[in-house]
């Protein structure tokens, strides 16, 4: 007799919706004495195109929202990542060749010195990022960390790891600015 073998199933999980309790009450004292089960309305994973934009028309934060933003974190967050990988690849093989004109070598310091403030920058900036990209996944993203406000869909376009409203970023700057005047 031939051994059977054991076939693994692939589980894949699903979001559910599910009508809540009001609206089932509210439902059933229209139709009296029948039961009503709450609809369940499965979501696959959104997809967007790659020259999805997003519109002021659509539910703010919808998932498409969500899925676009999450793409362009991503990809800003690679490219990143790429340049500060070459930059510092490259910047390590210059350590070699040490000139004996002291100009030179001041210049060389320099320079290094520089790129080496704007990878910090970029560090910095991918951390952002990957808050930004928890704030998604909370679903807290595009709001105001102050206010809970909407940020508004042209301000994230234009800066998408912005934390604040226009309006509470200013505040924290100006409060920033006069702290660091003590």
């Amino acid at each position: 007799m031939p051994k059977s073998r054991k076939v693994k199933k692939k589980v894949t999980k699903v979001k559910i919706k599910t009508v809540a309790k009001s609206k089932v009450k509210a439902i059933s004292k229209s139709r009296p004495k029948t039961t009503i089960k709450p609809k369940v309305v499965e979501k696959g994973p959104i997809k967007i195109s790659k020259t999805y934009e997003p519109k002021e028309t659509e539910k703010y934060m919808c998932e498409k929202h969500k899925v676009f933003f999450r793409m362009k974190l991503q990809d800003w967050k690679k490219e990143l990542v790429k340049a500060n990988n070459e930059a510092l690849y490259n910047g390590s093989m210059d350590d070699n060749s040490i000139s004996a004109d002291i100009v030179d070598q001041a210049s060389s310091y320099t320079d290094k010195n520089v790129e080496m403030k704007a990878i910090n920058r970029q560090i910095k900036l991918i951390s952002e990022i990957d808050k930004a990209l928890l704030r998604i996944k909370d679903d807290t993203y595009g709001y105001c960390l102050d206010t809970a406000e909407p940020i508004g869909l042209k301000r994230l376009m234009a800066r998408p790891v912005a934390k604040y409203t226009i309006a509470a970023q200013e505040k924290h700057e100006k409060n920033e600015k006069v702290h660091a005047d003590d």
